[in-house]
């Protein structure tokens, strides 16, 4: 068994696809299948279960997918800490990214980053807030930008704030509030309400705060992507509330939308998190970059 091997495995897990893993590991499909059946004699097990259209990992395959990814994390950690020495910084940083962050821009940063340390491989991750934390504590990631209701943090992991945020409502251009200076939420508790799927914490922020105030709203529409949910609003389908740091930025290129704020509504403090054990060389350059003390 080898380092290789392992690699293989894990891109076919992560793929279920074994053209799709020969691509990314830029193998021949025939090479990567032989490896891996090659492996599975070795072990004496069946690490996954193929038929013509499917591939998935047999019971077997998922305790080693699991024990396979600690051992590349730990190699890749081996290499990396050898090169820090040298002062070069290597490896790979794997970065969470919330879709309405605004308090970094993120293509800009990354740009900096890559020129001070091109030899680091940056692999990008988006997701719920509470998903990427849970993937920091898991090692699955190094550090992510999030976004949590104020006076929530995020827990088991480092955090620094990088700003303090409040949403604005979203309606289309021809609703009657469009152009309004200012409402509260007990203007607007009647409305249709578009908005993020329900237990995650974009979606806790305007629940929490139509709670503090003793409201109940209706929210008709539940989306995934903040991309659905403005176009949902532009049909005239509901009313939305998002941070407005993203938003402003979103509504420069979408004239059929218009912005209200929100004198009492949610607001939320978007974070820069990462792990508490050993980071690697590659995040501690990257929290050098953002001027983050450690």
């Amino acid at each position: 068994m080898d380092l290789q091997q392992m690699r293989y495995v894990v891109a076919v897990a992560e793929t279920r696809n074994f053209t799709r893993a020969a691509e990314r590991c830029d193998v021949v499909q025939s090479s990567l299948s032989h490896r891996i059946a090659g492996l599975e004699r070795e072990l004496g097990v069946r690490l996954f279960a193929r038929s013509s259209r499917r591939v998935e990992l047999t019971s077997a395959g998922a305790a080693f997918v699991d024990a396979a990814r600690e051992c590349l994390a730990a190699a890749d950690r081996a290499v990396a800490d050898a090169a820090a020495a040298t002062g070069v910084v290597r490896g790979r940083l794997a970065v969470g990214v919330i879709v309405t962050t605004a308090a970094v821009d993120v293509p800009e940063l990354l740009q900096r980053y890559r020129a001070r340390h091109p030899e680091v491989r940056v692999v990008l991750r988006s997701g719920r807030s509470d998903d990427l934390t849970a993937a920091i504590r898991r090692g699955e990631l190094d550090i992510a930008f999030l976004g949590l209701p104020e006076g929530e943090g995020p827990a088991g992991v480092e955090a620094v704030a990088l700003d303090h945020d409040e949403h604005v409502l979203v309606v289309p251009a021809g609703h009657p509030l469009a152009g309004t200076a200012r409402v509260e939420l007990r203007d607007i508790a009647h409305e249709t309400f578009v908005d993020f799927v329900g237990g995650t914490p974009a979606r806790a922020q305007s629940d929490q705060a139509f709670a503090d105030a003793g409201l109940v709203r209706d929210v008709a529409y539940e989306a995934g992507a903040v991309e659905l949910i403005t176009r949902l609003v532009a049909r005239g389908l509901g009313v939305a509330l998002l941070p407005s740091a993203f938003v402003r930025l979103l509504a420069a290129d979408h004239p059929e939308l218009a912005l209200v704020p929100v004198a009492d509504g949610p607001r939320r403090v978007e974070y820069l998190a990462w792990s508490r054990f050993n980071p690697s060389p590659a995040t501690r350059a990257m929290l050098d970059v953002l001027g983050v003390r450690r």
